[in-house]
């Protein structure tokens, strides 16, 4: 089960999280999970390039260790890069200890200094350790694009009918993702623009 916004009691357990970006009239930031993968996340990039578009990728390290090249055009592109663990963890079945392993290996190998949990998936005591030297961010809408029940069309409806200025919008460039990341994203990007919102900077 999942929700297209964080639960309410996220925002009470994890009140130093970033959920939505205020003080924002116009824009929207779109973030990416699970890459780098060494065909999508290149699309991804070609798509965001043909739309002006600036993006924040939360990486899992090991993915970046295979596919360092692709990290690097994020960089050089002006995306932001962001840790999402090492392997990919629940934060929920792994110890304190564990998590915070995957988190500092991820760290050093990307010097991100922003950080997603996978799954969304975090416990108050990993949230107090992670949150002493990074800034964690959850989202605003959910795009759902991970879900093989979901279909490409509900995907873009997600996000077109639950965003509003400085929402922080998830998808996964990733091969579980693709079938309906492919057809969504650009419905989406186009969406948005025709409801006057601008890509905002990398997070």
């Amino acid at each position: 089960m999942y929700t297209l916004r964080p639960p309410f009691i996220y925002r009470a357990l994890f009140p130093g999280a970033l959920y939505r970006m205020l003080g924002t009239e116009d824009s929207v930031y779109l973030t990416f999970d699970d890459g780098p993968h060494p065909e999508i996340t290149p699309w991804v990039l070609d798509l965001l390039s043909e739309h002006g578009a600036k993006a924040t990728f939360f990486v899992v390290g090991s993915r970046v260790q295979r596919f360092p090249e692709v990290m690097e055009r994020m960089r050089k592109e002006g995306h932001g890069v962001g840790n999402h663990t090492m392997t990919h963890p629940d934060g929920w079945l792994t110890s304190v200890d564990a998590y915070m392993d995957e988190y500092r290996r991820c760290a050093e190998l990307t010097g991100a200094k922003l950080f997603r949990p996978p799954y969304g998936r975090i416990t108050p005591a990993q949230y107090r350790n992670i949150a002493a030297s990074s800034r964690v961010v959850m989202w605003d809408v959910l795009s759902a694009d991970f879900d093989a029940k979901c279909t490409p069309e509900r995907c873009v409806r997600n996000v077109l009918d639950n965003v509003r200025p400085g929402s922080i919008i998830v998808f996964h460039d990733s091969q579980k993702a693709w079938p309906r990341l492919e057809k969504a994203l650009p419905h989406v990007l186009k969406g948005l623009k025709d409801k006057g919102l601008n890509f905002g900077a990398s997070l």
